[in-house]
């Protein structure tokens, strides 16, 4: 992997060379081993948190693991196109705009002891600016040579604070096209729930049960390019124990081989498909 500056990064991409990058600045990576009519996205794997936000910072680092999702990037990263996030989404959130990238309060708790410097703030939005520059050139370039294009947008989330059962599997879908979709995104839905987990894990997958789809991510895929569909793919985090931090490399090798299987599956049927 080589450290590289965004512009360079959106040069090789405009060039269709293969690459694996850090940004200069370490806020993301993107790695690139074939131009394939599929991306692997994991905007909120990051825990990284820049030392200048440490003591104005009021929340533990284990509060913002809590709120992270860590291993997103582990369970994806043999895929061909895998883009991650490596800064915390305490830092700024690439799953929000920018006009709301930056917390106030988060999850009900103040983030900062004092108002956040206008030049952290600025810091902070140029990252967030920075990813969705190389996003918009990487599928761009994609959608031009390959035509339709879709994306794996891989979250987790804490089923332990809801108060009802919950699926391990969650797909958010009110911001793509259904009708258009639809039938695509059931057999995704179908085949998550064909995984199997160690430790007695039952899997199960629902649509739009937890939450429903409405990030920045996959916003910004689908208002910009309309030949994109982005599968915002969460899965509870039975993979690690949410209140000690836990992870369970067993429940996360087990998906990252399945999903190396099921993927591609998914990626053949979208080629097929009459769009």
């Amino acid at each position: 992997m080589r450290k590289c500056s965004i512009e360079e990064i959106i040069g090789l991409i405009n060039q269709e060379k293969c690459f694996e990058a850090v940004s200069e600045d370490y806020s993301f990576t993107l790695k690139i081993e074939e131009y394939v009519p599929f991306v692997c996205g994991a905007v909120h794997d990051g825990h990284q948190f820049r030392k200048s936000l440490w003591d104005n910072c009021l929340h533990t680092e284990y509060e913002r693991w809590y709120e992270e999702d860590p291993s997103t990037k582990q369970m994806i990263q043999s895929f061909p196109i895998v883009i991650a996030g490596s800064d915390s989404r305490f830092e700024y959130d690439l799953n929000r705009p920018p006009e709301t990238a930056i917390f106030d309060t988060a999850w009900g708790k103040q983030l900062w002891k004092n108002t956040l410097p206008e030049n952290e703030i600025q810091l902070s939005l140029k990252k967030h600016e920075n990813f969705y520059k190389v996003t918009h050139a990487l599928i761009a370039k994609l959608t031009s040579k390959l035509q339709n294009v879709l994306v794996f947008d891989m979250h987790s989330y804490n089923w332990k604070r809801w108060d009802r059962e919950v699926p391990v599997w969650n797909l958010g879908t009110i911001n793509v096209d259904n009708t258009r979709f639809g039938s695509l995104i059931e057999s995704w839905r179908i085949k998550l729930e064909s995984i199997k987990l160690p430790n007695g894990i039952e899997t199960t997958s629902k649509i739009n049960d937890t939450f429903q789809g409405n990030g920045y991510f996959l916003k910004y895929i689908t208002n910009n390019f309309k030949n994109t569909l982005v599968l915002a793919t969460e899965i509870s985090k039975i993979y690690c124990d949410e209140l000690t931090g836990v992870v369970f490399p067993e429940v996360v090798r087990a998906v990252e081989e399945q999903l190396k299987v099921l993927i591609p599956e998914m990626v053949d049927e979208f080629e097929r498909a009459d769009l």
